[in-house]
């Protein structure tokens, strides 16, 4: 059984950083991380693509920072610098056999 399990969420105030992690057991491949904020759609942040490479979008771009831990079967974001719109909920998506899989997710809150 696939499970994905978000941690790392709070609340900090603008400027300041925060580190998530994605922990995923069964046989899938952690992509990345994407938020939804309250009355709006859920939107990629940063992606993990084929040969180590990576993809954020603009906002985020010199401010976060995704890795992998592959003996954890972990991935993380760290967002630095944050911003009070990023403030969002925030889930890490994997794939495996054609599957789609995601996390419950993690509040990040962000004061101004």
């Amino acid at each position: 059984q696939v499970q994905l399990v978000e941690s790392g969420g709070g609340l900090v105030q603008a400027g300041g950083s925060l580190r998530l992690s994605c922990a995923a057991s069964g046989n899938v491949n952690i992509k990345g991380w994407y938020r939804q904020a309250p009355g709006k759609q859920r939107e990629l942040v940063a992606q993990m693509i084929s040969r180590g490479s990576t993809n954020y979008r603009d906002s985020v771009k010199g401010r976060f920072t995704i890795s992998r831990d592959n003996t954890k079967n972990t991935v993380y974001l760290q967002m630095n610098s944050l911003k009070p719109e990023d403030t969002a909920v925030y889930y890490c998506y994997a794939e495996g056999s054609g599957v789609t899989y995601w996390g419950r997710g993690t509040q990040v809150t962000v004061s101004s």
